[in-house]
């Protein structure tokens, strides 16, 4: 891991917690200079520590009312099938996430996207072309915690 100070680590928090704030404003909460902290953030980003940025929007206004965790199980595994699969997932845009898991199952996605009708299209797509042992949806009734900070301090 790269090292990073205590005051980049401010920075990275208080970046992560409202990526609208200006240059200015982040400098002041984290007592540097305007200059001083791009410095910080442009050595960051060529560290890799900054993904990007982006505006996180309001699914429920989006009409997307409905998440699915969903869960697969296949009997392939090597590392060209799982890569095939990966982009065969990225090509449906109402997969939020994909993550390739160890237990029982091999995979999990996270969908949102309109109502039951909206999951039915999803799994179709998903399953088409693929031999897939098993899929099931877990339907999220409530989000409890949602995109928290990371604990950059820990």
């Amino acid at each position: 891991m790269n090292k990073i100070d205590d005051i980049d680590r401010r920075v990275l928090d208080v970046m992560q917690r409202d990526a609208g704030l200006s240059q200015r404003d982040v400098a002041d909460r984290v007592g540097l200079s305007q200059n001083a902290l791009w410095r910080r953030l442009k050595r960051l980003d060529e560290l890799g520590f900054i993904q990007g940025s982006r505006t996180r929007l309001n699914a429920t206004q989006l009409g997307l009312d409905l998440t699915v965790f969903v869960m697969i199980r296949t009997r392939n595994h090597s590392i060209e099938w799982a890569e095939d699969f990966r982009k065969h997932v990225g090509r449906i845009p109402e997969v939020a996430e994909m993550h390739r898991i160890g237990g029982e199952w091999d995979y999990m996605l996270k969908v949102v996207t309109r109502g039951m009708s909206g999951y039915d299209a999803v799994y179709r797509k998903l399953t088409a072309g693929f031999d897939l042992d098993v899929v099931t949806g877990l339907f999220s009734m409530e989000t409890m915690l949602d995109d928290r900070p990371l604990d950059v301090y820990g």
